[in-house]
């Protein structure tokens, strides 16, 4: 016999309604009707336009025949086409494939038909690529074009102009709610560094509750002025699309991630927050004097990926940014892991408030849990900031599976965990370290190297740039690290330079034997491609 709890109370639509991202547009654009929402050049729309512009796109959708768990492919730069396509593709049900804008052709047909791609609409700066693509693949899709006047001149490969294409659509378009919220929302591809790309699927309910994660960990208020320098391709933008959207906030798109343009926009648009890589906060400490703008007020920023070295945070909070640090991985929403500050830190020396606020941190309160255990019995590992294990998580952002690939499924969920392949430790305040992916470890003489800690002691050398660290081979000790290394424009150091710091600053064994000066090589989102340097220092002499 039941519990009195459940005799009669009985789910039914008036108290149970699938959680989605959908219904943040149509309260914006209910409430905030002619609040700035989206901004592009000398383009403007408003919340009622956009919610309208949303709708019209679903709506020429659904007239192309394109319904539940159809696949619609977007090729495209920060504009408020890439912005629209995360309300509009799923008010049919179908599921948004934002592509990687740095992809070669072989590897977007690859994912155009793994995916079932019946739709892709495709910005004109991309028509090389996708022109070949598109020669590739057995179906080809309806294909849409942005003829964005900011864009490169670049040739129009499709069936209809977007412009003409919305028009074709009823800007009243009823928008259909997922029949549940375990439906996907949005297909995502890893960046496979061998073979192909695995297809990350998205649901609505951990769409919602990571866009609403991101506010709360942020602690961002009623209409955030956002600045789009993070990929909308990448992890859907961090959910912020839908983020931003909740918040009613104001969307500045951006073109092209460049020192002097995201100075500029935070100026003239009154920016508050953004998100990217190191690297991006890399374009801005070492931009020219004459790009560099002051503020008056702090900007907040949020950075993933590898670990910010602490020389780049403290460098950033200098120039009155309000650095947030994230981790997470696309199976995961994008961040799901927040170094949570806590106010008497700010009392700290800042290297050392630095050196915390690098830590990758605690779970956001929308992932249910994560820990540092052993890779085999899942068992965690001792919180003394040493004991170094894999990093699991578990909760309601974690990824439905990849699609077609039960194989890799079931490996990712063993145990009833994600695993990340990241290696980390956890602190005796709970607080986790990211050290190195399980691959990136260096084994030297027996003795386990992180390259992360390795790398944050050479940026603080005056004269680096940039810096990775990877593994290369020795017929004594195994592995020794080789450290790839790039200066500032200006600044001189030699190899011995950097040896005799990296001595000075850490135990022997950890001192990088060799030095390889030059850029790096990096993916469409900013990350240095170990996976290449590794060849390279593979083969050198």
């Amino acid at each position: 016999m039941g519990s009195a709890y459940d005799i009669g109370l009985d789910r039914n639509p008036a108290n149970y309604v699938p959680v989605s991202p959908l219904g943040f547009i149509a309260r914006a654009a209910a409430i905030y009707p002619d609040r700035l929402a989206v901004v592009h050049g000398t383009r403007r729309y408003s919340w009622k336009q956009s919610d309208e512009r949303c709708r019209r796109l679903a709506s020429a959708l659904q007239r192309q025949g394109i319904g539940k768990g159809d696949t619609v492919a977007v090729m495209a730069a920060n504009t408020p086409e890439a912005f629209e396509a995360h309300f509009g593709v799923p008010m049919t049900g179908a599921v948004l494939n934002a592509l990687n804008t740095r992809l070669d052709a072989a590897t977007i047909a690859f994912i155009l038909e793994h995916g079932e791609a019946k739709v892709l609409i495709t910005d004109r700066e991309f028509a090389p690529v996708i022109e070949k693509a598109l020669a590739a693949v057995k179906k080809r899709p309806l294909v849409i074009d942005i003829d964005d006047a900011l864009a490169p001149p670049g040739k129009l490969l499709g069936d209809m102009d977007y412009e003409k294409f919305l028009a074709s659509g009823d800007p009243a378009f009823a928008a259909r709610e997922p029949d549940d919220e375990w439906d996907a929302i949005a297909l995502n591809y890893t960046s496979g560094t061998t073979g192909n790309p695995k297809g990350v699927v998205y649901h609505h309910r951990g769409a919602y509750l990571n866009a609403l994660g991101n506010a709360m960990v942020w602690n961002m208020p009623p209409h955030p002025v956002y600045l789009w320098t993070l990929p909308m391709f990448h992890c859907n933008g961090w959910c912020f699309p839908w983020t931003v959207t909740a918040l009613a906030g104001t969307h500045v798109c951006l073109r092209r991630v460049e020192a002097g343009a995201i100075y500029t926009a935070i100026a003239e648009h009154g920016v508050t927050h953004l998100c990217g890589a190191p690297i991006v906060m890399n374009f801005l400490l070492n931009a020219p004097s004459q790009l560099k703008r002051d503020f008056g007020r702090r900007i907040a920023m949020m950075t993933a990926g590898a670990a910010p070295p602490a020389a780049v945070i403290e460098g950033m909070e200098k120039r009155g940014f309000a650095i947030t640090h994230v981790y997470g991985l696309t199976e995961v929403y994008g961040p799901s892991v927040v170094c949570a500050w806590h106010d008497e830190w700010d009392a700290r020396p800042a290297p050392e408030r630095a050196a915390l606020k690098a830590r990758q941190g605690v779970n956001y309160p929308v992932l249910e849990g994560l820990m540092v255990a052993d890779p085999r019995s899942l068992a965690p590992l001792r919180r003394d900031g040493a004991a170094m294990g894999e990093v699991f998580m578990r909760g309601n952002i974690v990824m439905k599976g990849y699609l077609k690939n039960p194989k890799a499924t079931a490996e990712a969920f063993a145990g009833g965990w994600f695993h990340t392949g990241d290696l980390g430790v956890a602190h005796a305040d709970g607080y986790i370290e990211v050290k190195d992916r399980s691959k990136d470890i260096i084994i030297s003489g027996g003795e386990n190297i992180s390259t992360i800690e390795v790398e944050s002691v050479l940026y603080r050398h005056p004269a680096v740039m940039e810096a990775a660290v990877v593994a290369r081979p020795d017929e004594k000790w195994g592995e020794t690290p080789c450290a790839f290394v790039t200066l500032k424009a200006e600044a001189q150091a030699t190899a011995d330079d950097i040896i005799g710091f990296c001595r000075a600053n850490m135990a022997g064994y950890k001192v990088p034997k060799t030095i390889v000066f030059g850029p790096l090589p990096k993916t469409s989102t900013g990350k240095i491609q170990k996976f290449v340097l590794r060849e390279q220092a593979r083969g050198l002499k």
